[in-house]
């Protein structure tokens, strides 16, 4: 398994890229520019994310989810991926471990992640997310 194969090229690209959206999307000042269709495009039908706390959200909870936090910040809200590994891959799916740092507000966390994605020629970067789960390597500041 090559850390520079194309397929974990495009999945490496997409999680950064998703988190950019994230960035605009939360964002006040640049949510009204913010292309939603990209976020339903990058989501497979049966994708389920598992975030720290440890509830379990289908496609369709992930989505309404992303979309009611819309601009719910005013320029205080960052991403920050790191340590992009694949730990299985095949022709057309990979599995990527990262580090998600994010600063909300002033508070600051970090959490573990790992992702499915499969190979999809009509979503962003060539990758859909199938799953994602999330562990708490640091909780956010009180």
């Amino acid at each position: 398994m090559s850390q520079q194969s194309p397929l974990f090229r495009k999945a490496s690209a997409e999680v950064i890229n998703f988190h950019r959206f994230f960035e605009a999307w939360y964002d006040a000042a640049t949510a009204g520019k913010t292309d939603f269709g990209r976020c339903e495009r990058t989501f497979g039908q049966a994708f389920h994310m598992i975030p720290p706390t440890g509830r379990v959200f289908d496609r369709a909870e992930t989505i309404e989810l992303i979309r009611a936090n819309r601009a719910t910040f005013q320029d205080n809200f960052t991403i920050e991926i790191s340590d992009i590994r694949a730990s299985y891959e095949t022709a057309d799916t990979i599995v990527l471990t990262y580090v998600e740092a994010q600063m909300r507000a002033g508070k600051y966390s970090r959490r573990q992640a790992s992702a499915l994605f499969t190979t999809s020629s009509s979503a962003p970067n060539g990758v859909e997310w199938q799953h994602l789960h999330e562990t708490w390597l640091q909780m956010p500041e009180t």
